[in-house]
């Protein structure tokens, strides 16, 4: 087992799905048909041998405490290992004080009582496969204070604005950390992932309080960029940030691509846990017609999915044509309806020959048990 506990953030100031975050936070939203984004890092972290699981939120919480449970299903061990959900209630006041710091700070002693020496913080929005017993021992390695986990892209024009990325030198050491603006394509995005001693985390939280209420980890680490020793570890294979209603969508929808899903999913000794249902499998008729979409169990197809993922016990009826579009658990698609671009939250009943069209840089969201 990892000498390391784990913290699993929620979603920062920056991050911000409109609509499908009313319902739930960012870590519960599902995925894929049959996942929820947690599944990523928790599955990530019981791999690695983490069985000390630490998963903060703040508003909404059922749906994650539902789906997370004891942890069993993320083979963690509950006599030697423990899966909390640990709680911070964001401010009343002022958005500028709901930061990762004022979350630790809440839970500050539980966190002193975890009996590991390290800590390793990952997000509960971003979705990669990552090693974090191989990422501990390059940190323990290099005798760092800090290590970062980023992701090289060419996108950052387009894509993951107002995250954060790394400048690093050759010998991997973290020369800056600032926010993406989008004025340059080649970024190392970092993926909101620490590695350090657990006692350095509870300074820097105290630290991070005096300096001021607005700080988050990240700006503290900033301010204590000349006494410490902080480097960067460069993350490879598939990888995808949830920050905003677009990212979502597209998310979803580029691991319709096989190489891309079997970059995440094809090693045999690295599952993706999740909750599984009872439900008989997908049910195809003879008039439905289906091509390069993934379907969950429990869904009956009379009509046409084109590029799309379809969710748990959603029911498409003859004549309805679904093309690029993200039909999340338990919806009603009716006769002759015509969905393009589109997000439709569980329980949604879209009614007979509705027709709903939406650019594709622009997706559509219809919300959770609404009827159109």
């Amino acid at each position: 087992m990892c000498n390391a506990f784990a913290i699993v953030t929620p979603s920062e100031r920056h991050t911000t799905v409109k609509g499908m975050q009313n319902y739930r936070p960012i870590s519960a939203f599902s995925f894929l048909g049959r996942y929820r984004l947690i599944d990523f890092p928790v599955s990530n972290l019981s791999n690695s041998g983490v069985d000390r699981i630490q998963v903060y939120v703040s508003q909404n919480p059922r749906s994650l405490a539902e789906h997370l449970s004891d942890g069993r299903v993320y083979n963690i061990n509950s006599k030697k290992g423990k899966l909390q959900l640990l709680f911070n209630q964001d401010s009343v006041e002022n958005d500028i004080y709901n930061t990762d710091v004022q979350s630790y700070a809440s839970n500050i002693d539980i966190i002193k009582r975890q009996p590991q020496d390290y800590v390793i913080i990952t997000p509960g929005y971003m979705v990669f496969r990552q090693d974090f017993s191989a990422l501990l021992d390059e940190h323990v390695k290099s005798g760092a204070d800090v290590t970062l986990l980023y992701h090289k892209v060419n996108n950052a024009k387009e894509h993951f604005r107002n995250l954060t990325y790394l400048t690093v030198n050759r010998q991997k050491g973290v020369k800056s950390i600032e926010p993406n603006l989008g004025n340059i394509n080649d970024r190392n995005i970092f993926m909101s992932t620490y590695v350090m001693k657990k006692d350095l985390l509870i300074e820097l939280v105290a630290k991070a309080q005096k300096a001021s209420s607005m700080f988050n980890l990240i700006s503290i680490l900033n301010l204590e960029s000349d006494s410490l020793d902080i480097r960067g570890y460069q993350h490879k294979g598939y990888f995808s940030a949830i920050y905003d209603f677009r990212s979502y969508y597209e998310a979803n929808l580029e691991l319709l691509d096989q190489e891309k899903a079997f970059d995440l999913f094809g090693q045999e000794d690295w599952p993706i846990y999740t909750v599984t249902t009872d439900s008989c499998p997908v049910h195809y008729y003879d008039c439905s017609s289906v091509t390069n979409s993934m379907i969950a169990n429990g869904s009956r197809i009379y009509g046409t999915v084109e590029n799309s993922i379809i969710g748990r016990g959603v029911e498409i009826k003859s004549g309805a044509v679904i093309r690029n579009s993200v039909i999340l658990g338990h919806s009603t698609i009716e006769e002759n309806v015509v969905l393009e671009n589109q997000v439709i939250d569980k329980w949604a009943h879209i009614l007979e020959g509705r027709k709903i069209i939406s650019p594709a840089d622009d997706p559509g969201y219809i919300r959770r048990d609404d009827t159109i």
